[in-house]
């Protein structure tokens, strides 16, 4: 662009505007053109600005115009611009909630032939921090999915794969995954599994799977009634010991000795939930009720000793808590483990029926490639994945085991196990 064009662009739209006026006039990512100035700019850059904010106020009429601008870094913009009298006004625009989620999807899904069978509220909660545009998105991908399949309406299966894939990426279906890395990873989901499952305070258990994604070998998924904007003592807990139930079903099942490391994004997650709930929170009756930043410097070494100490003692007695919980339900973590390792993805009225002994799928074994326009129940995707052992802590939401994660908004709380890296 060359010296001046901006603003002349500027002062062109200003009177296309009051040509038409009444009118409307938007700006989109307006922290391009408005971004706050310093004395180190060059006079030309500044020059776009000064002619919108002339234009805004200035010796010109706006009358019958409305001006809106939009941008993702309010921060950014220069204070000129947002004073009294300008972009004075701020509407926070956040992500949907499941309400909105709910209406998105309706709006969506009518472009599309879907099974009467499909629970759009399952859905939407199952959906926290999607956009509309990722919603669209996962729509689309469903249909497209069960169009490769020769389907003649899309499924909740087929949804459900296009919102893991876009969490997660893409089933690693290709990848070679030897019968004892397996077994492990089934007894790791159905440990967080069987914890999600017999802890009253924990979010819903959604589904189980030992099908590699990316990094990961498997993951167990809950689901949020609806939207979590506060969350209770007991919560957290119970996010903690799901969290820590694949390590120690492993330990149970192998010994201490044989435990992997593919539940170190696990380990993370609960630590970075206890170390919030001692120094944010004030759930320890020992530290109190100050809010504490270990980067602070001016922390004390004894106050950080505290800390530790009570962040240890939160994670060992969670430990055993899920450790007497696993050994009470050892039998159900070995029927469980058994239908991961035959079925590879179970949801939670399937995760039901094999705890109780009642048959499933009638009768079928492990998951074929769907044949065009039939339906296995359990998606088969083609591509590679992600999620897996050994991936760095905090990129996964709780419960989701050692898979990168590219969404970046809060997800349904999730554990896996991830492959060695």
């Amino acid at each position: 662009m060359y010296v001046g064009v901006g603003a002349k662009r500027i002062r062109e739209l200003f009177a296309a505007a009051r040509k038409k006026q009444p009118a409307i006039i938007f700006i989109d990512e307006l922290d391009a053109v408005g971004g706050r100035r310093s004395s180190r700019d060059q006079q030309y850059v500044k020059q776009t600005l000064n002619q919108l904010l002339v234009e805004l106020d200035g010796f010109n009429p706006t009358d019958g115009i409305i001006i809106i601008g939009a941008t993702n870094f309010p921060e950014m913009l220069d204070k000129a611009l947002v004073r009294p009298g300008r972009f004075d006004k701020t509407v926070a625009v956040p992500l949907p909630d499941v309400r909105g989620r709910v209406q998105i999807l309706i709006h969506h899904m009518q472009n599309i032939i879907a099974s009467p069978d499909v629970d759009i509220d399952v859905l939407a909660r199952g959906t926290p921090g999607f956009s509309g545009a990722e919603l669209e998105n996962m729509v689309n991908q469903a249909a497209v999915y069960a169009a490769r399949r020769g389907a003649t309406a899309v499924q909740l299966p087929d949804l459900e794969w296009a919102k893991d894939k876009i969490l997660m990426g893409t089933e690693r279906t290709s990848a070679y995954i030897a019968e004892d890395v397996k077994r492990a990873t089934a007894v790791h989901e159905s440990g967080h599994a069987l914890v999600a499952l017999f802890t009253k305070a924990s979010m819903p258990l959604h589904k189980v799977t030992c099908v590699p994604r990316g990094h990961a070998l498997g993951l167990t998924q809950r689901l949020p009634k609806d939207d979590r904007h506060s969350v209770s003592w007991k919560e957290y807990m119970a996010d903690i010991d799901v969290a820590l139930g694949g390590r120690v079903a492993e330990e149970i099942v192998y010994g201490k000795e044989e435990v992997s490391s593919g539940s170190s994004s696990d380990l993370r997650s609960a630590s970075s939930i206890a170390n919030s709930m001692v120094q944010r929170w004030g759930y320890s009756d020992t530290v109190g009720l100050a809010y504490y930043d270990t980067k602070d410097n001016s922390m004390s070494t004894t106050k950080r000793e505290q800390i530790e100490s009570e962040v240890d003692k939160m994670l060992r007695e969670s430990q055993e808590r899920v450790r007497e919980l696993l050994t009470t339900h050892r039998e159900e973590l070995d029927l469980l483990t058994e239908a991961l390792v035959e079925y590879e993805t179970l949801d939670l009225k399937e995760v039901e029926q094999v705890i109780k002994r009642k048959g499933i799928r009638d009768g079928e074994h492990r998951s074929p490639k769907p044949s065009p326009g039939a339906y296995t129940g359990i998606p088969v995707p083609e591509g590679d994945g992600s999620g897996g052992f050994g991936v760095p802590p905090g990129v996964l939401p709780p419960g989701v085991r050692g898979a990168p994660l590219p969404h970046p908004g809060p997800q349904p709380a999730a554990s896996e196990r991830t492959g060695e890296q």
